[in-house]
């Protein structure tokens, strides 16, 4: 694995202000997707430079993370196959296509940065997006990829904690005290990625090298995580995945 070093300012105090806004994800999605957006911005551009470069944001959603990153000089391109995604905020940012992760409809080697943020667990195939970005990505490029793992606190999402005895236990769970289907089903738009398959699909990448693997939301000197079998799962909440294009 190459080793960029650790973004210094990944501090305590930044982990501290990601989760208190996480707690307001539901009640206030403005205002966690907007601290999320900037944080990630940041957090891309520590590997590489964004301004006057081309970015294409798998499962952009509502539009966050395009203002974001064409607040930092990015030329952007969004893909989400969601309507309701894409028009949460009324109507779809500028940018903006409709269109699946898993069949992107870009060339080959043409986005200097692929990035995509709590995604890759709603696809039921992530190997499969995770080689499409790859492939749309130029040689040199950035692939960046973040994503809820199934062990983590998070990783049932709304279904949380009950998930760890089980997707379709939780599932019903919620559905039976909520008189309705959780909007994260498990089976359908939820499923169970682990870091281990993400880390280890990374490591043998025909085409990008790993540059880092690292918990998102986390202070720099806690990176060692994602290293310890078992322990990664629960402890990473969120993962990220920094590739380099061959």
């Amino acid at each position: 694995m190459v080793g960029n070093p650790a973004r210094r300012d990944a501090t305590l105090t930044r982990s501290v202000r990601l989760f208190r806004a996480f707690l307001r994800e539901q009640s206030d999605p403005d205002h966690f997707y907007a601290i999320l957006a900037a944080d990630s911005v940041a957090q891309l551009g520590s590997f590489t430079p964004l301004d006057g470069r081309s970015v294409l944001d798998v499962g952009g959603g509502p539009g966050y993370f395009a203002d974001a990153f064409l607040a930092a000089g990015a030329t952007y391109l969004g893909i989400d196959p969601d309507v309701g995604e894409l028009s949460a905020r009324g109507s779809p940012a500028p940018g903006m296509v409709r269109a699946s992760g898993t069949e992107l409809p870009v060339r080959t080697g043409s986005v200097d940065v692929c990035y995509s943020s709590n995604v890759a667990e709603h696809v039921a195939d992530p190997a499969a997006m995770l080689a499409e970005m790859v492939r749309v990505t130029r040689p040199g490029g950035t692939v960046f990829a973040s994503f809820t793992p199934w062990f983590s606190p998070w990783g049932g999402h709304e279904t949380a904690p009950w998930h760890l005895l089980g997707g379709h236990y939780a599932r019903r769970r919620y559905t039976r005290r909520h008189g309705r289907e959780p909007k994260n089903r498990f089976g359908e738009t939820l499923f169970a990625f682990r870091v281990g398959t993400a880390v280890n699909w990374a490591r043998n990448c025909a085409q990008a090298d790993l540059v880092r693997a690292l918990p998102r939301y986390h202070p720099w000197w806690a990176t060692w995580i994602v290293h310890v079998p078992v322990l990664r799962e629960f402890a990473s909440w969120n993962l990220v995945l920094v590739l380099r294009k061959r």
